[in-house]
């Protein structure tokens, strides 16, 4: 056995280091396993090297060979398995030195086709207490066996290898952190701009095609529908699709509950996902299955309150989807769904406001100015009567039923100006309340004051003084509709952080436990104004004496 001299080991170690140097800079895992291996056989001119590195349980994961050919490698029936003299260096901390492989009693032999091989050094590459892996190498060039200086060499180069390959491995889950992070960041970009773009649209078919926009293409989605259930009903109609090339991706476009993967869906509530390569499904467009379509996912649009449809999204990608994917196109979902049950409550929020709006005017009418009209009818009636026998009763009459036509006349007119929407356009609080008096003493022959306490109105925000100027007209058109007063004082007065209006009448007052019933919406609506911008409202009244409305907001 040829020793190396004290001279002759040091230039071998220098030689190593400056190419273990190079080892530490290779962040590529694979290929610095390979560079580790050929150092391996260059430093103590081995024939034969090999690189194993294990995973997290220990187990061979990796195993790089060096001076046998793609052809040779082939041959062999499997790659190692962790057996044999292999297994024994992945369980030991030692390195194993052999000048003859086959009379090691650990030795199990070598597979077919495997070359011949004697001389053995095995190193283990260990990081502290952890062993990462193992460098084995056979058959020096010159037939010699392996020296104790080959050991040193190359437990040398074991300890540069551990750093380089957990550097390569930290390197590589940076790598996969940043690229989850980045795709984190890019699905919560899209469903805030989803989320944003949803929020304000103004009708459900602009929802629908924002929604589709942005499924298609992600994940290489090229297909993409939404199916939407109606009220109370069994049956998901086709609303709205989107694709880029194979066309519509189902052969019909209506859907019964629990009939195919968009039925399933909805009456299941769950996501369901197919592959087309197992998939006999005769609902799908034949344009589909020819397509590099590769798996359909139908994921269901919940809201609050239940399931309002499906969306389908047809994918190139041939893996499964991921968790995360998984949940950001539930989410897209969800945020879909809760737009379109949003957009469908404001119109039947809409609806219902103007169908009360309808019946309330459809009241005032029949209590009011019909009543008022077919009491003219019973006087010209009794006017009629009286003609023959009375001329003088039958003047009065008449006169009685001019008047009363005149009455009925401002009563209308009154209720015109009601139906009207009314806005301090280009005015203060105080001239758009003067304004309001004016019109109310003109149409309900009632006495009115404005009574100002208060300066510098014009600094009240806008919102809290178009709720009191609507409060007020409210006030005012109850006291003319309902109170049978002779005359209306209202009082506008300014604390350090409020506004006050107060509206008071001498009217025949109500009874308040009666209020909603016989005032209608008047006060319920004042009261939603108040609170509305921040104020409130308080409401005093007494049979016979009267009713006093007194509202304020804060400033």
């Amino acid at each position: 056995m040829i020793t190396l001299t004290h001279e002759q080991l040091e230039e071998r170690l220098a030689a190593l280091h400056r190419a273990s140097l190079e080892l530490v800079q290779d962040i590529s895992l694979e290929s610095l396993l390979e560079r580790i291996a050929i150092v391996a056989c260059e430093q103590v001119k081995a024939r034969y090297a090999a690189v194993g590195v294990l995973n997290e349980n220990g187990e061979l994961e990796q195993f790089i060979p060096i001076g046998m050919n793609p052809a040779e490698i082939s041959k062999m029936t499997h790659p190692p398995r962790g057996t044999g003299l292999i297994g024994a260096l992945m369980n030991t901390r030692q390195t194993i030195r052999l000048a003859n492989i086959a009379d090691d009693p650990r030795s199990v032999g070598f597979p077919p086709h495997h070359p011949s091989m004697s001389t053995f050094l095995g190193v283990p590459i260990r990081l502290g207490e952890s062993q990462l892996g193992q460098i084995y190498l056979t058959e020096k060039s010159d037939g010699s066996e392996f020296s104790h200086d080959d050991e040193i060499v190359i437990e040398t180069l074991a300890a540069y290898a551990a750093v380089a390959i957990s550097n390569a491995r930290l390197y590589k889950e940076l790598r996969q952190r940043d690229r989850a992070l980045t795709r984190r960041t890019d699905d919560l970009t899209l469903l805030n701009e989803l989320a944003s773009k949803l929020t304000s649209e103004p009708d459900i078919d602009e929802i629908l095609n924002s929604a589709l926009d942005r499924t298609v293409g992600y994940i290489s989605v090229i297909s993409s529908e939404i199916h939407l259930r109606n009220e109370d009903s069994n049956i998901l109609h086709l609303v709205a699709h989107r694709d880029r090339g194979p066309g519509r991706i189902w052969n019909r476009d209506s859907f019964e509950l629990g009939q195919g993967l968009v039925g399933t869906t909805a009456q299941t509530g769950q996501m369901q996902a197919i592959r087309l390569a197992d998939e006999k499904n005769t609902f799908l467009r034949k344009t589909v299955l020819k397509s590099d379509v590769q798996q359909i996912l139908c994921f269901p649009l919940t809201s609050r309150s239940g399931i309002l449809g499906v969306l389908t999204i047809a994918s190139r990608y041939n893996k499964p989807f991921s968790e995360t994917e998984l949940q950001l196109m539930t989410s897209l979902g969800s945020w879909t769904a809760t737009a379109i049950e949003n957009l469908r409550l404001n119109i039947k929020g809409k609806r219902l406001a103007i169908l009360e709006e309808r019946e309330r005017i459809a009241m005032d009418l029949h209590d009011g100015i019909i009543q008022s009209i077919y009491a003219v009818g019973l006087t010209l009636e009794h006017a009629r009567l009286l003609l023959a026998e009375d001329v003088e009763q039958t003047r009065v009459k008449i006169l009685e039923s001019i008047e009363g036509l005149n009455s009925t006349i401002r009563d209308i007119r009154a209720y015109i100006m009601d139906l009207k929407p009314r806005q301090l356009v280009d005015e203060n609080l105080e001239n758009g309340i003067g304004r309001l008096i004016k019109e109310f003493e003109s149409t309900s022959q009632i006495e009115a004051t404005l009574v100002i306490k208060a300066q510098d109105l014009n600094s009240i925000p806008a919102g809290q003084a178009i709720a009191l100027f609507h409060i007020c007209q409210e006030a005012l058109g109850n006291a003319s509709k309902h109170s049978r007063a002779q005359y209306v004082e209202v009082y506008v007065w300014r604390t350090d952080d409020r506004v006050v209006l107060e509206v008071t009448d001498n009217g025949l007052g109500f009874e308040q436990e009666k209020v909603n019933s016989s005032l209608g919406h008047g006060l319920s609506n004042m009261q939603t104004r108040a609170k509305n911008a921040g104020g409130d409202i308080e409401i005093t009244t007494e049979l016979g004496r009267g009713t006093t409305i007194m509202a304020w907001v804060p400033v």
